[in-house]
């Protein structure tokens, strides 16, 4: 998902959020926060059900959520190109 579409669907997406926990208290946009190197262990919480948008600071680390999520049969997500970084630039 690019920064823009992003920026205009965000109240209605489900993030997951999986940058570290400093970070997420520096700058949260809600959602639910699992950090990445949490990700595996704690997938099992993350419902399959759902549709979300994986975001962190550049975008290279929820492209590696992506892949590990649709590894695991997650179908329904996407991953914000450039992250939070694209995003606040706009």
């Amino acid at each position: 998902m690019i920064a823009t579409q992003f920026k205009q669907e965000l109240n209605q997406l489900n993030l997951l959020d999986i940058r570290t926990p400093r970070e997420w208290d520096e700058l949260s946009l809600g959602g639910f926060h699992v950090p990445l190197d949490s990700l595996l262990e704690k997938m099992d919480e993350i419902s399959k059900e759902k549709s979300w948008v994986i975001i962190c600071y550049t975008g290279s680390q929820s492209l590696i959520a992506l892949r590990l999520m649709k590894a695991k049969g997650f179908t329904n997500i996407d991953h914000l190109e450039g992250g939070l970084e694209a995003y606040l630039s706009l």
